[in-house]
């Protein structure tokens, strides 16, 4: 890993910016299809020779006005703007975005009526940290045998990142791990203890494995897809998932799976003890 992500991240996030894209006209002769650093410079209010400084490592503390302004310049989305926050290193830099708040381990009533209301569809409620908070039937029938379940409370970077099984209950695995360390720099900055203990604990437990997704620029969270999930009583399945956004006061979401396919459907309907063809496939 680089020892100057700071630097790095800008330099590519600058250079995948293209000059409309910031207000700007593209120009005869660009030699990068980004923008130029003079360019940036201007948009963020800094001088081209701090920036320079910046890229290459030579400064390392920027303010969290620079942060912030850069930030702007580049267009970053907030996980984007949260991960250069986590690469500046630097205490005063926690208040760059709104801080959001702790993440919540309490389920509001009315979720844990709707899980119950969705029985055996396969349903969990996340909080900011991974955390498995609340879940229904279905999914404990699904994720408990695995353990996806372990733990108090249970969490899905620590069982992703640090339980053998892991990698064979995802055969797609790297894909699951990106998605892993992505939701965690949506909800909650690293001003939050929890958050930055839970990174500390990964970096050491897990490794390069989790410590160098860290390093990847502009990690997003995909809000649907399909997911492998190998079974030991189902075999493997082809899940389908969306992440629907509780509120964004506690941090919490719910990650609700369907089959993605006939066979799933069927095996599904036979795991959670439904009548067969009640579960019905995506797209199917």
């Amino acid at each position: 890993m680089s020892d100057n992500e700071l630097g790095a991240f800008l330099r590519a996030r600058r250079e995948a910016l293209a000059p409309a894209e910031a207000g700007l006209p593209a120009g005869p002769r660009r030699r990068t299809p980004g923008l130029r650093r003079a360019e940036l410079a201007m948009l963020a209010g800094i001088s081209v020779e701090y920036l320079a400084r910046l890229e290459q490592g030579r400064d390392r503390n920027p303010s969290a006005q620079v942060l912030g302004a850069l930030s702007e310049a580049l267009r970053l989305p907030l996980d984007a703007r949260i991960h250069l926050r986590n690469l500046a290193k630097s205490d005063t830099h926690r208040h760059m975005c709104a801080v959001a708040p702790a993440p919540a381990r309490e389920v509001r009533a009315t979720v844990r009526a709707l899980l119950d209301r969705l029985g055996p569809t396969p349903a969990v409620v996340v909080n900011a940290l991974g955390e498995t908070v609340a879940y229904s039937d279905g999914y404990e029938r699904l994720a408990g045998p695995v353990g996806l379940l372990d733990g108090d409370p249970p969490s899905a970077p620590r069982f992703v990142f640090t339980d053998p099984r892991a990698r064979e209950v995802f055969p797609d695995w790297d894909r699951v791990a990106d998605q892993q360390v992505a939701s965690l720099y949506l909800p909650v900055t690293g001003a939050d203890p929890r958050m930055a203990e839970l990174v500390k604990e990964l970096t050491v437990t897990a490794g390069p494995a989790f410590s160098g997704r860290l390093g990847a620029p502009g990690p997003v969270r995909s809000r649907s897809g399909v997911d492998r999930f190998v079974h030991p009583e189902a075999g493997e399945l082809r899940l389908a998932y969306e992440i629907l956004d509780l509120t964004e006061t506690d941090g919490q979401h719910m990650v609700v799976h369907l089959p993605a396919d006939e066979a799933t459907a069927a095996a599904l309907d036979a795991l959670v003890g439904r009548r067969p063809g009640t579960l019905r496939a995506v797209g199917g």
